[in-house]
């Protein structure tokens, strides 16, 4: 396929390189021109000058940026260069309202929007065993499947647009909620005078094991707080789901609390590093 690209960074940079991979024809724009797309560049990938640009060469334009304001933005430029028929695929974590907004939108020119978060993280970029959950008409799968093989493991079609968008919110509130439980083991397994390094090793050969435990928990248990995904986008898609819940009325009372902690943190200046440094949050409040 001829498929573009906007947002080379720790995620969409190895996504591009695996669809250049895969024999996709590969053209790519972003702001500056900077290492991500000018490796893709020596690897065959072609430039773009503007979005419209891009999105005229190609049958379908992937972004993966930071939040909806970016996609709306770079939406407004692609929908003039689209032909019928075509489609944006937003790698991006958004608001669901902001999803099908677009989807409503690009409707009226006959090009499809699809929200297809991923999650993951950068080693998931890399390794291309992202799981990716999609939300557009059902009638696209048999033309997003080669795009999806080549990113990631498990590709789930949610349902309508935003329904990917509501999927992500859900993975985002089950997991900061874990890494929040890990954060109070942690404390209160110091409070006691157990070692945290042996108690997570006993806790993952029972019914607590987790990812979170095993990955932030080493993380915890090592003291190394630096960032595999920023804090500062958790607190971000954090504040995007309890907008959510509550133009929906539904309660959310763990997840609220998990917020106040992400809000702690980002007070504490540590929106850069790891979403570990909640175990930091409650050792302030503990000190």
């Amino acid at each position: 396929m001829r498929i573009g690209c906007i947002g080379l960074g720790g995620m969409g940079g190895p996504m591009a390189g695996h669809l250049l991979a895969a024999g996709h024809e590969l053209h790519v724009w972003a702001r500056h021109r900077a290492a991500n797309a000018e490796f893709l560049l020596r690897q065959g990938a072609r430039w773009a000058d503007a979005p419209a640009e891009l999105a005229r060469r190609c049958e379908l334009v992937c972004t993966n940026v930071t939040g909806g304001a970016d996609v709306a933005g770079l939406a407004a430029e692609l929908i003039e260069g689209f032909a019928p028929g075509g489609i944006h695929v937003d790698f991006s974590t958004i608001a669901p309202a902001t999803a099908r907004e677009l989807a409503a939108r690009y409707a009226a020119r006959g090009v499809d929007f699809v929200d297809a978060p991923v999650s993951g993280g950068t080693a998931g970029a890399r390794a291309a065993t992202l799981a990716i959950m999609w939300g557009g008409r059902a009638e696209l799968a048999a033309r997003l499947d080669p795009l999806f093989r080549c990113l990631g493991k498990t590709v789930v079609h949610v349902g309508p647009a935003g329904a990917g968008q509501v999927a992500k919110a859900c993975n985002q509130m089950v997991m900061v909620a874990a890494i929040e439980a890990t954060a109070e083991a942690a404390r209160l397994a110091a409070a006691a005078g157990v070692d945290f390094t042996k108690l997570r090793e006993a806790l993952m050969g029972g019914s607590a094991a987790s990812r979170v435990l095993d990955v932030f928990g080493a993380k915890m248990a090592a003291r190394d707080f630096a960032a595999g995904v920023a804090a500062r986008l958790h607190h971000k898609d954090f504040a995007m789901l309890m907008a959510e819940a509550a133009r929906d009325a539904v309660p959310l009372p763990v997840a609220a609390t998990v917020m106040q902690q992400l809000d702690a943190l980002m007070a504490a200046g540590w929106g850069d590093d790891d979403t570990a440094r909640l175990l930091c949050v409650l050792e302030k409040c503990g000190a």
